[in-house]
C-alpha cells in the first residue's frame, strides 16, 4: 500500500488519465488510485495524505460520482490529514463556473480539519469566476483545461508533482 490515496471521479476518462499520470510521476509505490464510484469512506480515511481530483461539468456541476461521494466525507475526520486537489475544467466554454467543483470539495474537507498542500497559481488562466480559487492568486490545487490548454497538461502535471514532492518531503529518488 502506498502512503498517498488519490481519489478521482471521471465521466469521459480525462480525470482518470490525469490521476494515472500523477501516480506515474510520483511513483506507483507511493500513490494508490481510487475511483470514487467504487470507494468507501474507510478507503479514504486510512490515508494521512490525499489527492482529490474532480472535473466540473456544465454550469458548475459536480461530476456524478463525486456528488454521490460527498455525504461520505461527513464521516471522515480530516484533522491531521494533508489534502491536495486536482481540478479539470473549461475556462472558455464555462468561464463563469471554471473548476467550481474542486472548491466545493475543498471547503467540505477543510471545514473538517484538512490541511491543504499543492496550491496552484491563477496566472495563465482566463475566466470570469471560480469557486476553485483559494484566494485571488491561487487555486486550491492543480488546474487543467484539456479543451483550451491541452498542450500544457503534461508540463503542468510534472510541475505540480515536483512542487508537492518538495512540500510533502517526498524523496525524488522514491519514484
Amino acid at each position: 500500500m502506498g502512503y498517498i490515496g488519490l481519489f478521482y471521479g471521471t465521466q469521459t476518462g480525462n480525470t482518470e488519465l490525469v490521476a494515472r499520470k500523477i501516480q506515474q510521476e510520483l511513483g506507483e509505490e507511493i500513490v494508490d488510485l481510487y475511483n470514487v464510484k467504487d470507494a468507501t469512506a474507510e478507503d479514504m480515511a486510512q490515508y494521512s495524505i490525499l489527492i482529490l481530483a474532480a472535473p466540473t461539468w456544465y454550469d458548475g456541476e459536480m461530476q456524478a460520482d463525486w456528488e454521490d461521494f460527498m455525504p461520505k466525507l461527513e464521516s471522515i475526520d480530516f484533522t491531521d490529514k494533508y489534502v491536495g486537489f486536482v481540478a479539470l475544467g473549461d475556462q472558455v466554454g464555462y468561464s463563469q463556473y471554471f473548476v467550481d467543483s474542486i472548491g466545493v470539495i475543498a471547503e467540505a474537507v477543510t471545514s473538517r480539519g484538512a490541511q491543504v498542500f499543492g496550491l496552484w497559481p491563477r496566472k495563465g488562466y482566463e475566466f470570469e469566476s471560480s469557486k476553485g480559487l483559494y484566494n485571488d492568486e491561487m487555486f486550491w490545487g492543480l488546474v487543467l483545461d484539456f479543451e483550451n490548454q491541452g498542450d500544457l497538461t503534461d508540463k503542468r502535471i510534472k510541475q505540480w508533482c515536483a512542487q508537492i514532492r518538495e512540500e510533502l518531503g517526498i524523496d525524488a529518488q522514491a519514484s
